[in-house]
């Protein structure tokens, strides 16, 4: 039997299933760490758009290539993964520690990291932040390569973005098990953001909280929200008396995680351009789980 030796291999979906599985599958049989490695080393596209998030949703009438050459826009990092790209954006996911974009300063942000390897795949394209996470908190973020893109995001946020969810490790056992808050928030001089619970002119924000596990002093809790005003989760954890682990700035001390215990692990939008809707999701970081179960 003549080896394949075509460049690209084509795949056509016949019924609905996730990446990882169906690239097992039509590699016959490859074990699941072999087919993750095609997709996170860029060498898999789906309808022609390279695909790194094993778990991307798959339907019937696409189609899968396998790119067999080495691919020029190989990316490495160790301050964050692109978990999806095509075309028009990128979703990465964010290490604690770095700066979404620039400060102003030399320091090293999410957006140079992404323009680096935007630039070395030889495109015009640039990474155009498209919303932001605070310093310390890691997780999921959204980045347009084109200007038309990001107002597209900015124009129809609450139309598009239709699911985006944080999960956070907090002190003290939470009793009552979810609810909601709403304040009015105001920064000072030395940009520490105040709640007040009546309208005092600053920006009103609300939050749902849902308790997901207790024990050893700690709760870890998902969090969802309405607005998305700058520490609005800080501010309003703190505010019921059960602030993130690791925030010193708005009342706790405890750091034994050694980063803030902030993590934005869920993201859902429909594409402003192809209008498919696109869910990702990344686990709990292992430092929260293990503190929560007092290791």
């Amino acid at each position: 039997m003549r080896k394949n030796t075509k460049p690209m291999l084509t795949f056509k979906v016949t019924e609905a299933t996730q990446l990882l599985p169906f690239i097992m599958e039509k590699m016959h049989g490859i074990s699941r760490n072999r087919a993750k490695a095609l997709i996170t080393n860029r060498v898999v596209l789906v309808d022609n758009r390279i695909v790194t998030y094993p778990l991307t949703e798959l339907a019937v009438g696409q189609e899968v290539q396998i790119d067999r050459t080495k691919h020029k826009m190989s990316f490495h990092s160790n301050d964050l993964d692109i978990v999806y790209e095509d075309a028009y954006l990128l979703v990465i996911d964010k290490r604690p520690g770095l700066l979404s974009m620039s400060n102003n300063t030399r320091q090293e942000t999410a957006q140079s990291v992404l323009n680096r390897y935007l630039e070395k795949g030889g495109g015009r394209n640039t990474a155009h932040l498209v919303h932001r996470l605070d310093r310390d908190t890691s997780g999921l973020m959204l980045y347009a390569k084109d200007v038309q893109t990001q107002q597209s995001f900015i124009r129809d946020w609450r139309e598009l973005v239709t699911d985006r969810r944080y999960v956070a490790l907090v002190s003290g056992e939470v009793e009552k098990r979810e609810g909601d808050i709403r304040s009015w928030l105001t920064e000072d001089k030395r940009f520490v953001t105040h709640s007040s619970p009546v309208d005092n002119g600053g920006k009103y924000a609300h939050t749902h909280y849902r308790v997901l596990d207790s024990a050893n002093g700690y709760s870890l809790v998902e969090l969802e929200l309405e607005t998305g005003r700058k520490n609005q989760i800080r501010v309003h954890m703190a505010e019921i008396g059960h602030p993130v682990v690791g925030d010193r700035k708005y009342g706790n001390d405890d750091d034994s995680i050694r980063r803030l215990g902030l993590h934005a692990y869920m993201l859902c939008f429909r594409h402003p351009v192809t209008g498919k809707f696109l869910r990702f999701e990344t686990p709990v970081p292992l430092c929260f789980v293990n503190r929560l179960n007092g290791k």
